[in-house]
């Protein structure tokens, strides 16, 4: 069944391939079925220039579409890794890390190590030294949800 649809598309049978995982890929985005796109395309320039050669039998097509989807996942993984730039909102999606250094009043007071206290619209569990309500403490780090805090 392979062999008959490789036959009658032709060389063009990997244009179609590639062009398809692309549409594929703008359904359901994710940036990995690019880079299959693209080892189906190039195995489509290869057939348009290698079809007639005795050597260039569907399986040795499929073993070319294998290995150029492998490499071209890795080097797009490397691509996509490497373009990771600095940004000016290092911790904008970690709400809790971005509160180190920041000062506030103890709304509930600190015993056997727990306590709370209100940052902007959010109470928040505090952990440190034993302190009463209304006394200022300073974030000093953060552990999931939980803030550390010590007096300021």
């Amino acid at each position: 069944m392979v062999q008959r649809i490789i036959l009658e598309l032709g060389p063009w049978s990997w244009w179609v391939l590639g062009l398809a995982l692309l549409a594929a890929e703008v359904v359901a985005p994710g940036v990995f079925l690019v880079w299959i796109a693209i080892a189906a395309l190039i195995t489509g320039v290869l057939s348009l220039l290698l079809w007639d050669t005795v050597v260039w039998g569907w399986q040795v097509q499929f073993v070319v579409f294998a290995l150029l989807s492998i490499v071209a996942v890795l080097l797009g993984r490397h691509f996509i890794s490497s373009s990771s730039r600095e940004t000016d909102e290092p911790l904008l999606n970690q709400r809790a890390q971005s509160l180190v250094g920041r000062t506030a009043v103890l709304e509930k007071p600190i015993a056997e190590g727990h306590g709370r206290v209100r940052l902007d619209d959010t109470i928040w569990i505090v952990e440190g030294p034993d302190l009463p309500a209304g006394t200022r403490v300073r974030i000093v780090a953060s552990h999931g949800r939980n803030l550390t805090v010590e007096s300021a």
